[in-house]
C-alpha cells in the first residue's frame, strides 16, 4: 500500500484530502504545518508528499528545500497544492525540485491523476534501473570468463613448465618463469578488481546513501598525486622522457583513492596505446572555477565509429594489437567522474592522437602550483 503525506495547515482541507486518499486505498499521514511535515517525512519516508505552499513556521518551499537536502527524502515525489497559481509560483516550485504543481481548487480526478502520473514515472525509472542492473549482471557473466582465461592460462602454463622441468632448467630460467607467473597473476588481480569496482559503481549510482558517501571526500593537492602516479607508470614503461607534466592545484570533491584510480587508468591507456618516443602530456588548469585535467597521447587514436561504440567490454582491433585488460578501465574512470558530478570527454584522430578531458566538480579556488 502506497503511503502519502499531506502537509496542509487548513484542517478542513487536510481532512478532506486524507479521507479521499484513504477511500482510494492509500495509507495516509497528515501534518498541520511545515515543521511537522518535515519530521513525519523523515520518520516515515512516504511514497509521495502533497504540500500546501502558504503555511506558518515553514512554508511549502522551505519544506521542499529541507527534504531535497537530505539523502533519505531527496527523491520522494513532491506535489504542491496551493491557491497561489502564478507563473512565478510555478517556476519557483519547479526550480526547487517539485514534481507537480496543482492550483486550488482542483477536482478529485485531477489530484488522483497527478498522483498516478508520479507513481507511473517512478515505476518506469525503477524498471529502467533494474534493466540496467540486469544488463550489468549479464555483461559480467559473459565477459568475466573470457577475460580471466588469458592470464589464468599463463599462470597454469608457466607453472606446469616449472613443475615438470624443475630438475633440468637453470636458475635464470626459473627466475624468468616466476616473473611470467607473477606478471600474469598481477593482470588477473587487476581484472578481478576492475570487474568488482565497475559493479560497485553501478550499484552506487542507484543508491542515494552510497552516492552521498562517495561524494563526501576531497583532495587538496591533486597535482602531487597526479605527478606520483604518472611518473610511476612512465618509469614502468621505460618512457620517463616521454612524460610531460604541466600541473596546478585546486581543491576537488573526490577522494585521493578514487582520483588515483582515474589517473592510473587514463595514464596507463595513454602509454599503452602510444609508442616510445612520442609524448604523453598531462596538464591541469582552472576553467570557470573548475579544475580541468587533460591527458593527450600521440598513439593509434580511434575512428569516429569506434568513439561512438566505446563501451565497457569493447576493445578495438584486438586481433592486431596485443592489448592486456578488458577495456573496462576507461569506463571505470568515466563513471567515477560522473558519479562525483564531473564530466569526461574524449576526442581522437585515428592514427594520430587521443585527448581525454575531465572537469572536476566543487572547486574552491586555485591553490599553490606544483
Amino acid at each position: 500500500m502506497k503511503k502519502i503525506l499531506v502537509v496542509e495547515d487548513e484542517p478542513s482541507i487536510r481532512e478532506s484530502l486524507l479521507e479521499l486518499l484513504t477511500v482510494e486505498g492509500f495509507s495516509v499521514l497528515g501534518a498541520a504545518n511545515g515543521n511537522v511535515g518535515v519530521q513525519l517525512a523523515q520518520q516515515h519516508l512516504p511514497d509521495l508528499i502533497l504540500c500546501d505552499v502558504t503555511m506558518p513556521q515553514l512554508d511549502g518551499y522551505q519544506v521542499l528545500t529541507s527534504l531535497r537536502q537530505q539523502t533519505a527524502t531527496a527523491a520522494i515525489p513532491f506535489i504542491f497544492l496551493t491557491a497561489r497559481g502564478t507563473k512565478d509560483d510555478f517556476r519557483q516550485g519547479m526550480e526547487l525540485g517539485a514534481d507537480d504543481f496543482l492550483t486550488k481548487p482542483c477536482t478529485a480526478d485531477e489530484l488522483l491523476a497527478a498522483i498516478a502520473s508520479r507513481f507511473d514515472k517512478q515505476a518506469t525509472v525503477f524498471k529502467q534501473s533494474q534493466k540496467q542492473l540486469d544488463s550489468l549482471r549479464s555483461s559480467i557473466a559473459l565477459s568475466l570468463p573470457h577475460e580471466l582465461r588469458s592470464p589464468l592460462n599463463g599462470i597454469l602454463g608457466l607453472s606446469e613448465v616449472l613443475i615438470d622441468d624443475y630438475q633440468t632448467i637453470s636458475q635464470q630460467e626459473v627466475l624468468e618463469l616466476a616473473e611470467g607467473i607473477h606478471g600474469a597473476a598481477e593482470r588477473l588481480y587487476r581484472l578481478i578488481q576492475n570487474f568488482l569496482l565497475y559493479a560497485e559503481l553501478e550499484i552506487t549510482a542507484r543508491d542515494r546513501d552510497r552516492l552521498a558517501a562517495l561524494r563526501n571526500d576531497e583532495t587538496l593537492y591533486p597535482s602531487f598525486l597526479i605527478t606520483e602516479v604518472a611518473t610511476a607508470i612512465a618509469k614502468r614503461e621505460g618512457r620517463e622522457t616521454d612524460l610531460q607534466l604541466d600541473l596546478q592545484n585546486a581543491r576537488i570533491q573526490i577522494s585521493e583513492q578514487k582520483l588515483k584510480i582515474i589517473v592510473e587508468e587514463l595514464t596507463d591507456n595513454a602509454f599503452k596505446f602510444s609508442t616510445a618516443g612520442t609524448s604523453v602530456r598531462i596538464a591541469t588548469a582552472m576553467m570557470n572555477d573548475r579544475l580541468l585535467l587533460t591527458i593527450v597521447d600521440h598513439g593509434r587514436g580511434m575512428t569516429p565509429e569506434q568513439l561512438v561504440s566505446l563501451g565497457a567490454y569493447m576493445q578495438f582491433e584486438r586481433k592486431f594489437y596485443e592489448q592486456q585488460g578488458s577495456g573496462l578501465g576507461f569506463i571505470i574512470a568515466k563513471r567515477l567522474v560522473e558519479l562525483h558530478g564531473g564530466t569526461l570527454t574524449i576526442a581522437s584522430t585515428y592514427g594520430h592522437q587521443t585527448m581525454v578531458q575531465i572537469t572536476f566538480p566543487d572547486n574552491e579556488g586555485s591553490l599553490d602550483s606544483n
